[in-house]
């Protein structure tokens, strides 16, 4: 009869916990552990975020720091890089910052050099510089142009070929581009910026090709209209708008999977439409 109360008893604990009495304890250390293990998974990352002191761009940087990633930013901005800076300073990680205007190559290897210096070896890189300007085509000029296709596309360029090589040595590494719908539809008065992003979508697309043989991972996130300081179109309505954290979300989900996968690309949508 004891013996009979004793099966009993352990049967009525595997089917109310769906584990032995005896395995319960062990499972609950386990889980602990590895809750605490994942609360920085990028922990001896080094990543770079261009355009990394607002919007998008900041968001995007204060949620690798959060994930343990030492995390370097530029911009054109110093009191907008100060203050990001600041706040990231507060997750512990390591930081650094650099006025940089990353369509020009000399700032670029600066950038890279002075980053690599102070924090290490880049693994992840977030190419998010890029501003917008709508209008017809044929009203706009030639400095137009040159400023949105630099900024949105050169710049990508420029980054992604200085930090390549060192990526190819060590066989691993992230190239997250920042894109956006616009580079799959377009609209009147997008001439110029859809130029960007779509030659953005065709660059992006052929560096995943070049690059992942050595394990480098080449993703690209469009964004629909996102609530920052450089949307200047669609609806104000914050309800029918992304955020620039949603964006980073994105980003945490390409740096945080498995390494035999990508995702190549994402495209982000508010629920509801504006």
């Amino acid at each position: 009869m004891r013996e009979l109360l004793r099966l009993l008893d352990a049967k009525m604990s595997f089917a109310q916990n769906g584990v032995p009495a005896g395995r319960r304890i062990q499972m609950a250390q386990n889980a602990t552990m590895n809750s605490l293990s994942n609360t920085k998974p990028l922990s001896g990352a080094i990543a770079l975020v261009t355009g990394g002191s607002r919007g998008i761009g900041r968001a995007i940087a204060l949620r690798l720091a959060r994930l343990g990633a030492g995390v370097a930013i530029c911009g054109r901005d110093s009191d907008a890089l100060v203050a990001t800076e600041a706040e990231l300073k507060n997750s512990a990680s390591p930081v650094f910052s650099q006025i940089a205007d990353v369509s020009k190559s000399t700032d670029v290897t600066a950038l890279v050099d002075k980053t690599q210096a102070a924090l290490g070896p880049i693994s992840i890189l977030v190419n998010n510089a890029g501003i917008g300007l709508f209008g017809p085509a044929h009203e706009k000029t030639e400095a137009d142009w040159d400023r949105v296709l630099n900024t949105n596309l050169k710049s990508v360029f420029l980054v992604s070929r200085t930090v390549a090589p060192a990526m190819i040595k060590r066989g691993s590494g992230d190239i997250i581009n920042i894109s956006s719908l616009a580079g799959r539809n377009a609209f009147a008065g997008g001439g110029i910026y859809c130029a960007s992003k779509w030659g953005l979508q065709g660059l992006s697309a052929c560096m995943a090709e070049d690059l992942r043989e050595h394990g480098i991972r080449v993703s690209v996130i469009c964004p629909g209209s996102v609530a920052t300081e450089f949307s200047t179109r669609g609806s104000k309505d914050p309800a029918k708008v992304l955020s620039p954290d949603d964006v980073a979300h994105a980003v945490e989900m390409i740096v945080t999977q498995s390494s035999q996968s990508f995702l190549s690309e994402i495209h982000l949508r508010p629920v509801r439409k504006p």
